[in-house]
């Protein structure tokens, strides 16, 4: 079966590498409308989701007879940019194989775990389908972006609400079962401009800003080094820093943008508060600063004896005669929009992350086969 299903993967995949779908401008209505056709034929009942035009999603349902659980499947569409074209040694949106590695742009993020989904949810529809619950491919557009087009559309309108969530991801056919939440934030101070030579005239939004930060860069730096999970870390950056607007002027105002990662046991409006509070607590007048929440969501821990979980560890096992690895999740993915679900949320997929966002990406071949067989034996396990 193997040298067949590496001639079906590496075709899909050359397809799908072929469709372009960068972020900017992140439109995915080609690569989508490819997917859709592809599943209906299979026998799924498949909708085109859009929230907003261009950005079109898939969501493709194959009920069971019997009474089980939902299980989603999920892939991004998108890709970053090609970036310099130079860096290149082939052409990105036309599959290069060579020594048992697919080439391209989205070879690995995340377009060789769409091309598994797609070859798994055809070949279980040609096995007869699941036989209870209900089984769900998700393709989605705007992950790239971060941004509410995507996954986050599915959840909230309600299309999508599975009991396990199953995240295409570069885990190298590991496991990522939990994943850190995130929370973005915007301080911005104000001052009065006044001519550079006389600076005492004026009041320096930025020296202002320069107080705070020390202040919470204080703060942070002891309450940080205490919240530790296995190799999570709940940690804090500032993004970005932009004040004043010509050397020879007091600046009359400045804005910084910070992250913070947070715990899985950290909650979203807990960091902001605490955020705030510390703020507050440095002492500038109140009308002259402000801290406004720009967006975030909480982070996500799957217990490691769900059944989903479970049915990974067993199918790893009997297929690559190895242990699965829990893997530390440096960014985030689409799981964390259901983060406060209650449902397993699991990232699994070939190739690995230190070729995402690379020229001349690359997923291996061998490896898109083992995450086949293996989710195929999950679904087996979970459905039927």
């Amino acid at each position: 079966m193997s040298k067949k299903m590496q001639s079906e993967l590496v075709a899909i995949l050359s397809d799908l590498i072929a469709l372009p779908s960068p972020y900017p401008p992140g439109t995915s209505v080609e690569i989508c409308a490819y997917t859709a056709k592809r599943l209906k034929k299979a026998g799924y009942k498949v909708e085109i989701a859009t929230k907003t035009k261009g950005v079109d999603n898939v969501v493709a349902r194959l009920k069971g007879k019997g009474k089980g659980p939902v299980i989603a499947f999920n892939a991004h569409v998108d890709t970053v940019g090609v970036g310099e074209r130079a860096n290149w040694k082939s052409d990105p949106y036309k599959a290069l194989v060579k020594g048992g590695l697919v080439y391209g742009l989205g070879a690995g993020n995340c377009k060789g775990s769409m091309a598994v989904q797609i070859w798994l949810a055809e070949e279980i529809a040609r096995r007869g389908g699941p036989a209870k619950g209900e089984l769900i491919f998700t393709f989605v557009a705007d992950e790239e972006n971060l941004g509410p087009d995507g996954m986050e559309f599915l959840r909230k309108s309600g299309k999508v609400r599975p009991d396990a969530l199953i995240l295409g991801a570069q885990t190298e056919n590991n496991l990522i079962v939990a994943e850190r939440g995130v929370m973005w934030a915007k301080i911005t101070t104000k001052g009065r401009a006044a001519h550079a030579g006389n600076p005492a005239a004026g009041d320096n939004a930025i020296l202002r800003m320069m107080r705070l930060m020390r202040a919470l860069s204080s703060y942070y730096d002891k309450a940080l080094a205490k919240r530790v999970s296995g190799a999570m870390k709940s940690t804090v950056n500032i993004g970005m820093f932009h004040g004043g607007h010509n050397t020879n002027v007091v600046p009359s105002a400045c804005t910084v943008e910070i992250d913070r990662r947070l715990l899985p046991d950290e909650k979203v409006k807990d960091a902001y508060a605490e955020l705030k509070r510390v703020i507050d607590g440095v002492g500038e007048p109140r009308s002259q600063y402000t801290v406004e929440f720009l967006t975030g969501t909480n982070g996500f821990f799957a217990p490691e004896n769900g059944a989903a979980v479970g049915a990974f560890e067993a199918a790893v096992k009997a297929h690559s005669r190895r242990k699965v690895k829990f893997l530390n999740a440096t960014g985030v993915s689409d799981g964390r929009y259901y983060a406060d679900d209650g449902i397993e949320i699991i990232n699994f997929g070939p190739g690995s992350g230190a070729q995402g966002h690379a020229a001349n990406e690359s997923v291996p071949i061998a490896e898109m086969i083992d995450a086949a067989e293996i989710q195929l034996d999950v679904v087996k396990r979970l459905l039927g």
